[in-house]
């Protein structure tokens, strides 16, 4: 087991990513986890979740102060870097909150982890990193840049540093199936920003298991672009509005589906790689690798190469409707 006897540091573990993350690694017998978030509750209620595992420590802490982050990190092996504001429209109302959060504290951790030696930092961003319309999506890109640059190769003793890139994680915090099930059970229209939307989205198990994978594998700067379904929005408020109201006792047919309008910021598909990109990128059956810029030349066991393009929501071929449905269900989703 990769993370037996070993020391690792989950910033924002508190979240959703974070949390699923905590609980894979919980069962690889690993020296100690520590859990640094800025939640007191967050940090209370999953620790009566995990039914006070000895293993885990609970740590008070915002990414945007170094020297927390610093000792948060002593004697760390791994670190998974979680931690974000994350919400579009508070990203654009609040965007040096953004800055500060997204951009100063990766920097942070940065610092920090070359400072306390740690062996390896993956860092968790985004698909609205790529040709960005919103502060959070830049402020996310400004992120990947300084973690691609913090790149040693590998270079024994070094800390090596890596980016994992995905979509949607359905049933996080903040994503649109638990809203659109709100929306039905107060008897409210289903709000669609833009029905012919499409987003890459997958399951919270998928996310974390490539996002320790992700680790294992870096050697120095890459990204880690997560191969990712997509979905319809119509199809996913369809589905919520035919399946939502069977479990609540309310009659289908009162659920309106209602269009709204692009939000400030919002785009009407997503991107998790350019062309650009794709030129210089290798390719597995779960992820593409784009090499750091910065890093010497790196080869990966089984890799091919993809087809020059840029991978968008826009170009993929969508789940149906029915796989939609099978997949909400099965996620306990609706």
């Amino acid at each position: 087991m990769f993370f037996r006897n070993k020391k690792i540091l989950v910033i924002g573990g508190t979240g959703t990513i974070g949390k699923s993350i905590v609980k894979l690694i919980a069962e690889q017998e690993p020296a100690v986890i520590r859990i640094l978030s800025r939640d007191e509750y967050k940090q209370f209620e999953l620790q009566n979740e995990l039914n006070g595992n000895p293993r885990l420590r609970y740590l008070i802490g915002d990414v945007r102060n170094y020297d927390r982050v610093l000792a948060a990190m002593e004697d760390i092996d791994y670190v998974f870097h979680t931690a974000a504001m994350k919400h579009v429209s508070f990203c654009e109302y609040n965007p040096f909150e953004a800055v500060l959060t997204n951009v100063v504290g990766t920097y942070n951790v940065i610092r920090a982890a070359k400072q306390q030696k740690v062996h390896k930092v993956v860092f968790t961003s985004t698909d609205k990193a790529i040709s960005p319309t919103n502060n959070y999506g830049a402020t996310k890109l400004s992120a990947e840049k300084l973690i691609a640059s913090a790149v040693t190769s590998g270079e024994p003793g070094k800390t090596v540093f890596c980016t994992v890139r995905f979509g949607n994680v359905m049933g996080s915090r903040g994503s649109v199936i638990p809203l659109f099930v709100k929306q039905v059970r107060a008897g409210q229209a289903i709000t669609v920003t833009d029905l012919s939307m499409t987003r890459f989205m997958m399951t919270l198990e998928q996310a974390t298991k490539l996002t320790v994978s992700s680790l294992q594998m870096a050697k120095g700067g890459e990204t880690f672009i997560l191969k990712m379904p997509v979905i319809k929005l119509k199809d996913l408020a369809e589905v919520v509005a035919q399946e939502a109201p069977k479990k609540y006792g309310i009659s289908p047919a009162s659920v309106e589906i209602l269009e709204i309008g692009l939000k400030p910021g919002e785009k009407r598909y997503e991107e998790l790689m350019t062309h650009e990109e794709s030129l210089t990128a290798y390719e597995l059956p779960d992820v593409y690798i784009v090499p750091s810029p910065f890093a010497s030349k790196q080869s990966y066991q089984e890799a091919s190469r993809p087809e020059p393009g840029t991978y968008s929501s826009e170009g993929e071929i969508p789940l149906t409707k029915e796989q939609v449905r099978k997949l909400a269900l099965e996620q306990n989703l609706i």
